[in-house]
């Protein structure tokens, strides 16, 4: 797959590992980068200029992909402006930090926030963009976690199973919309994040980071650019459809 000339649209793309793609994207020689968001308007604006600086016009969208409605617009707006898309990067994704034991706080309303951003919105917008990546034959690369896998403790239970469900939804659609356009996954593990360091607070994410490095192969946990990486190379990975990737330092080979 060329990028050179390529519009994107990366969900939660302007702050973390969508920040890191939306750059990488626009280094590759894609010609527009649309960089979604709910909330974090000037992240976005910001990534969107330093987008601009590296050759490739960005376009900030604010849609909650937890509705469909949103998603829609967001991707009629994007394909009038530029008037293609090629590449769909799921990254937007909600949790709640709640202690594995605390069965009694996984609420209807805390499972239902979950979904509807990390599994159901990730359906909306490739559902939404299908039509328009089939004709660029295009692909879609979902930002899934190793908490699919393995219970970490740093989230929570609705966050884990929406990240496993996310890996089989990425499977049917590689199925399903093949063989115009491939559809891949990545799985990161602990990424240095303002959204883990807010979510958890300052010194607890700190403590956990600081473990989890002790506990990793490459004794470090990613940044990022590390995940960015990743979904870069499903991208350049023209025979690879339905499959994911873990990123977290071979520290899921370990066991731990």
């Amino acid at each position: 797959m060329q990028l050179k000339g390529a519009v994107a649209l990366v969900t939660g793309g302007g702050t973390g590992v969508g920040r890191a793609v939306s750059l990488d994207l626009a280094r590759a020689g894609a010609k527009g980068v649309v960089i979604n968001y709910s909330r974090s308007r000037a992240d976005a604006e910001s990534t969107a200029q330093e987008v601009g600086a590296l050759g490739a016009e960005a376009l900030p969208i604010k849609a909650n992909v937890a509705s469909e409605a949103e998603v829609l617009g967001m991707v009629d707006q994007a394909v009038g402006h530029f008037g293609r898309l090629d590449v769909l990067v799921n990254n937007a994704g909600t949790t709640r930090h709640i202690p594995l034991s605390d069965l009694d706080a996984l609420t209807d309303e805390v499972w239902d926030s979950i979904f509807a951003t990390n599994l159901r919105g990730a359906f909306y917008c490739c559902r939404a963009a299908a039509p328009h990546l089939k004709r660029s034959r295009g692909a879609i690369v979902n930002v899934a976690s190793v908490a699919a896998f393995v219970m970490s403790g740093y989230s929570s239970l609705p966050y884990a199973c929406s990240k496993a469900a996310l890996l089989q939804l990425t499977r049917g659609l590689a199925a399903a919309l093949a063989p115009e356009v491939r559809v891949n996954a990545v799985c990161p593990g602990l990424v240095r994040t303002r959204w883990f360091r807010e979510g958890l607070g300052e010194e607890a994410a700190i403590a956990a980071e600081k473990h989890v490095a002790q506990q990793t192969p490459l004794a470090d946990i990613a940044a990022p650019e590390h995940i960015s990486q990743a979904v870069m190379g499903f991208l350049a990975g023209d025979f690879a459809t339905g499959q994911h990737l873990v990123v977290d330092g071979g520290r899921l080979g370990r066991g731990e």
